[in-house]
């Protein structure tokens, strides 16, 4: 079980971690979340249903990894030409109304990943084992993906990167790229051990 996950029953799935690895899955998941940022919750007196049906961005993110994460509906902002506007309209259109449920999404995926892991408690010399039921296997996975496609973007990855050949794992011990390249190789591993266990 060391650093792959295990089926449990009643589809959920385990895991054993040291306490560096829960450290590293912790600090990841809330630079996650502070990349994403904070919720719209409805205000005082705000009508919660008002909020929920609340417009979102017409506009693609600034910053490259929220762009990855919350890409165009219909192609890439820098792909529209001057006879594109109806597909760049839609786009925006589609953003505005989709954006924020799949911001509160990957929010709410982050968040179970901070809390099962603090819900482990105080972690002794030989790790601990984390069990997640079902639907946090389904959080984790989400998170576990958001947190790839970060890394990634941040590395400029490309496919041919990934590769048992590829430059990721030829990257000498100096490059300081090299923790992120190791961390971004782990999570692949566990979200691939994950993905194995919810599987038929």
């Amino acid at each position: 079980m060391a650093g792959h996950f295990e089926a449990t029953p009643g589809g959920g799935a385990a895991v054993a971690l040291d306490e560096v690895e829960i450290a590293i899955l912790r600090s990841l998941a809330v630079q996650l979340l502070e990349l994403i940022g904070p919720g719209d919750e409805p205000a005082d007196g705000e009508d919660p249903l008002a909020a929920l049906f609340a417009e979102g961005p017409s506009e693609p993110p600034a910053d490259p990894a929220l762009a990855r994460l919350f890409p165009e509906a219909y192609g890439k902002p820098e792909g529209y030409g001057d006879g594109d506007k109806e597909l760049r309209e839609a786009s925006a259109e589609f953003r505005r109304f989709t954006e924020n449920d799949l911001r509160a999404r990957k929010r709410e995926d982050a968040l179970v990943v901070v809390r099962t892991l603090d819900a482990l408690g105080p972690v002794g010399e030989g790790g601990a084992v984390l069990t997640l039921t079902a639907g946090e296997c389904r959080n984790w996975l989400g998170s576990l993906n958001d947190l790839r496609l970060t890394i990634g973007t941040r590395l400029e990855v490309s496919d041919e990167d990934e590769g048992q050949d590829g430059s990721l794992y030829r990257l000498p011990d100096s490059d300081p790229r090299k923790p992120m390249v190791m961390a971004y190789l782990w999570l692949g591993a566990l979200q691939e051990t994950l993905v194995e266990t919810l599987m038929p």
